[in-house]
């Protein structure tokens, strides 16, 4: 199998990496507004759906750029499960809301998690009720990414069937206006909100998708969003990589750089072989995107319970060799190892997918 990139992708991934490096915009508005004009946000969507990209590996090349450089930029939740929602279930009509995403003059969230789900994507307990004029939606939804930000979100409600049951699952259009927000940062500094909804009534062509019959489109967006998120922990881990052996080349002790003692030596080597896994189980996951579901989510569990494991392992491996200052605030490796943790905990944790690869290969 060649591993390397295509030309375009090499192109994307250069561009991308340059431009991180070089920009000085500290306001992720403006950083948004100059990703789109550089085309960032249109590499996660097909050509037919405005893009000119959207396969598991031009998701991986963005991702890993992301993560290497730490930026806060919603692509995950307004290209690749809001917008990849719209793009998988949307009519003609509601494509047209894509041409404002890749123009980055819209930014989407997709409100799903509640609180009692905890990483179950069946568990919903919002409720839509058909009147004669659309819908009324009652529900909370917790921790939704971006969800304070966004101007639309993509809210997943119960039309039908118990509260766990896969089918009866909806997707609404949902203006945030709508909605009472509560916004808030995770560890890692990206927005997140509890969003409350109380009668909130909705025409008929809100409706996305077919009524009750969301739950594989939005499993398909998560193992989607699970690659991408498995790209970016990689490019985390290599920027706390590289600055663990600048600093073990650099800092001295008894005479010489601390990089020269075998034990240090040794826990770098260890580091190194797990980021290449890491790597690994990121190609892998991503070229399986597109296969038959049971073997899809067998590859989705396997990376991310590897990558949560592997970013654990580097995170606090880094943090030791460097001492002290690797757990100080003001240090990019702080944000780095907090950011590792938060991936973690997205669309599950590693006790989850192994629970869960286990039994997707019990059949």
């Amino acid at each position: 199998m060649d591993f390397n990139l295509t030309e375009e992708r090499q192109m994307l991934q250069d561009t991308l990496r340059r431009f991180l490096a070089e920009t000085d915009a500290q306001d992720s508005a403006v950083l948004w507004a100059e990703l789109a004009e550089l085309g960032i946000i249109g590499a996660l969507f097909s050509e037919e759906d405005g893009g000119f990209g959207g396969s598991g590996f031009d998701l991986s090349v963005v991702f890993e750029e992301i993560g290497r450089a730490g930026a806060s930029v919603p692509l995950l939740e307004t290209g690749v499960l809001a917008g990849g929602l719209i793009a998988a279930l949307g009519g003609e009509g509601d494509k047209t809301r894509l041409e404002d995403v890749i123009a980055g003059t819209q930014q989407l969230a997709f409100a799903h998690g509640e609180p009692l789900a905890r990483y179950d994507l069946s568990h919903v307990g919002t409720t839509a009720k058909s009147t004669p004029d659309g819908y009324v939606l009652n529900g909370h939804k917790s921790v939704v990414m971006n969800g304070g930000r966004a101007d639309t979100l993509i809210v997943s409600a119960r039309t039908a069937g118990g509260v766990s049951d896969t089918d009866g699952i909806s997707l609404f259009f949902v203006e945030a206006s709508a909605v009472q927000r509560r916004s808030y940062q995770t560890i890692s500094g990206a927005d997140a909100a509890e969003i409350y909804l109380s009668d909130v009534n909705l025409p008929e062509n809100a409706l996305l998708g077919p009524i009750g019959g969301s739950f594989d489109a939005i499993e398909t967006q998560v193992a989607r969003a699970t690659a991408a998120l498995c790209a970016e922990a990689v490019g985390a881990m290599e920027s706390a990589k590289g600055m663990t052996i600048e600093y073990l080349q650099t800092r001295q002790q008894f005479g010489r750089p601390i990089g020269k003692f075998q034990a240090l030596q040794h826990r770098m080597a260890d580091v190194l072989v797990e980021i290449e896994q890491a790597r690994s189980a990121t190609i892998n996951i991503c070229g399986h995107l597109t296969a038959d579901r049971a073997l899809r989510e067998r590859h989705v569990s396997a990376a991310k319970n590897l990558i949560g494991r592997v970013g654990r392992l580097v995170a606090e491996e880094c943090i030791q060799m460097h001492g002290g200052i690797g757990m100080t605030g003001e240090y990019a490796l702080a944000g780095f190892a907090k950011r590792m943790t938060m991936i973690d905990h997205q669309w599950g944790d590693t006790d989850h997918h192994l629970e869960r690869f286990i039994a997707l290969s019990r059949g």
